[in-house]
């Protein structure tokens, strides 16, 4: 198996939507017609599926999610898939999918964070088909900020390309947008300066290897199954190791520090070159905080972490390609982030 690139997007193609996890309400209906104009404007078709109700917490029934999920990434029509955003338990949809249909069919571009993370990184390591941990569709419309792109660049840049994302300087505070009283906004609150961190030490970091992560809550739920083997991942497709990328949504930092610990044991990070861990919002502990619940877990390993990058559930977004060839650089004057389709 080897990394596979879907082919990118031309002006004609079709964008699957549809929810996997959570569906949209009523009140947010304005919010997604603003986000399918932004994909409709790049000259793209877009088809909406059935699977977009938001009467509970999950769009639909699981076989009904995960019939449309498998016929939107297995037709030949539709180019990519990108849901609203995540949820809670897309998990449910991992034992319904067809992952040796998916491994033979033509790539397809899947792009989502959050709890799409459950299902975008174990599709990279099952079926070796790059997918793109980045802004969902209702973030879709934000304008990028100076060094950041959208997942729009990048499911339509050619097999090979190279391109480079730093660090914006400044992030959102708190909170998100209200999506409900003003659906057309297009411009990120960042009201707080901030760049990446290294936590584990000090010193210049320069590593490589192909990328591979998600959201912390969600793949720690796949610890140890063979949805999240990335030591089989990294043997096959990256025996120069892997660049980890991890980050929180809003668990305080006793409960990530066991899920990462869980993780380490179950192997994700054992071919690792070095950590990437997204900035948070969540909630520090009385006597732990966010970075210290990492250096925990993680700070045995004797690998660079860098932490804050726009790679998570705080404003901007910042897209990974999982599969991807990733280098990282954190010096005192240049901290960047490459990625080659290749």
């Amino acid at each position: 198996m080897s990394v596979r690139y879907p082919r990118p997007l031309r002006p004609g193609d079709r964008v699957g939507v549809t929810s996997p996890s959570s569906g949209v309400p009523k009140e947010l209906s304005a919010r997604l017609r603003v986000a399918i104009r932004e994909v409709e404007d790049r000259g793209y078709e877009v088809v909406v599926g059935q699977c977009m109700g938001a009467s509970r917490h999950i769009s639909a029934p699981a076989a009904d999610r995960a019939a449309e999920l498998m016929s939107m990434l297995t037709d030949p029509a539709i180019r990519a898939v990108v849901p609203p955003w995540g949820g809670e338990t897309a998990i449910d949809l991992i034992p319904l999918l067809d992952w040796d249909r998916l491994r033979e069919a033509e790539p397809t571009w899947f792009v989502g964070f959050s709890d799409i993370s459950t299902l975008i990184t174990p599709l990279t390591l099952l079926t070796g088909t790059a997918t793109v941990h980045g802004n969902n569709l209702m973030d879709t419309p934000y304008r990028a900020p100076e060094g950041l792109l959208s997942w729009l660049d990048i499911v339509a840049a050619p097999p090979g390309h190279r391109f480079t994302q730093t660090p914006p300087g400044s992030h959102r505070s708190s909170g998100f947008d209200d999506y409900a009283a003003f659906p057309d906004v297009r411009e990120f609150t960042l009201d707080v300066p901030g760049t990446w961190t290294r936590i584990d030490g000090s010193g210049d970091v320069e590593a490589e290897g192909r990328l591979i992560g998600g959201c912390i809550e969600t793949l720690s739920t796949l610890a140890g199954t063979p949805y999240l083997d990335a030591s089989a991942f990294a043997r096959d497709e990256s025996p120069d190791g892997l660049l980890v990328y991890v980050e929180a949504c809003e668990d305080n930092a006793f409960t990530i520090c066991r899920d990462l610990h869980g993780m380490k044991l179950a192997g994700l990070f054992d071919h690792a070159n070095a950590i990437l861990v997204g900035r948070t919002n969540a909630p520090d502990a009385r006597t732990l905080t966010q970075h210290e619940a990492v250096l925990d877990a993680l700070g045995s390993l004797n690998v660079p972490i860098v932490a804050d990058l726009e790679c998570g559930h705080v404003p901007p977004y910042m897209p990974i390609v999982n599969g991807a060839l990733g280098r990282i650089v954190h010096t005192p004057t240049r901290s960047e982030l490459t990625q080659t389709l290749a």
